[in-house]
């Protein structure tokens, strides 16, 4: 029974290269036409990544659940939890956001003929969210809370950029979607909030009491009023929300 956890986080990382796959495979076709550039959409499409990483998300907070269950949290266990959560929560958002640069550059005139070295700094989230986690495996005070946002956070962020393009009729969304400096910008971002010092909110309940627990009940507010209101927008909101608590509360 002691591998059962171990199995659930095999399964996150499978889910993480399932996504990887969908990305490479993204159903995307940019073709030059007299009109201009143009994104064709074809049957397999790259929010179908936002699937597989939002299930290696479900899997990685079972894992957890599943080792406390079984008593059988392992220093191995531990280390094989942060190597799938690089795949899932960082090759795997780093491969999105590479194809959406891609795509940004396509607006542009000979954007097909964009150099890798701009494409690359999408990879600068996988190497992020690796040092991170490498420091959360070293770091006995991220016990009760996080320093720096986590991996999973900052991936299920990306997973619903795919599904918000592809679901979207707003003009300005989409416009900004294919802006190459707002991705860059994103990258920029991100990569400093995964791996700077800065204390955030801890989702686990310390106790039934509600004075321990108000900036998770407010986020879980914020997070149920948003997607009613918001649907798949909600996501950036929440992440936005989770950052402005931690900040204000300073994970006490």
């Amino acid at each position: 029974m002691k591998q059962v956890p171990n199995l659930f986080t095999l399964l996150n990382l499978i889910f993480g290269c399932s996504a990887i796959v969908v990305v490479l495979q993204n159903g995307i076709v940019i073709q030059n036409t007299a009109e201009g550039t143009q994104l064709i959409d074809i049957t397999e499409q790259i929010w179908l990544a936002s699937l597989f990483i939002l299930l290696a998300a479900i899997v990685d907070f079972a894992d957890g659940f599943v080792a406390r269950l079984f008593k059988a949290e392992s220093a191995i266990g531990k280390q094989l939890d942060s190597l799938a959560d690089v795949v899932s929560f960082g090759v795997a958002p780093s491969m999105i956001v590479y194809q959406f640069l891609r795509m940004s550059y396509a607006q542009e005139e000979n954007g097909m003929n964009v150099s890798i070295w701009f494409l690359l700094p999408a990879f600068c989230l996988a190497a992020a969210a690796a040092y991170r986690l490498a420091v959360f495996n070293l770091d006995t005070e991220q016990q009760f809370g996080f320093k720096g946002v986590p991996t999973p956070a900052v991936g299920l962020l990306m997973a619903s950029i795919p599904v918000i393009y592809w679901h979207t009729s707003d003009s300005m969304i989409l416009a900004v979607l294919l802006n190459k400096w707002f991705w860059y910008g994103i990258i920029a971002l991100l990569s400093y909030l995964m791996t700077c010092r800065i204390p955030m909110l801890s989702l686990k309940i310390s106790s039934y009491a509600l004075k321990g627990n108000v900036p998770q009940l407010l986020l879980i507010v914020l997070s149920i009023v948003s997607l009613l209101l918001l649907q798949w927008l909600a996501v950036p909101v929440i992440f936005i929300g989770y950052i402005i608590l931690s900040l204000i509360f300073k994970n006490k």
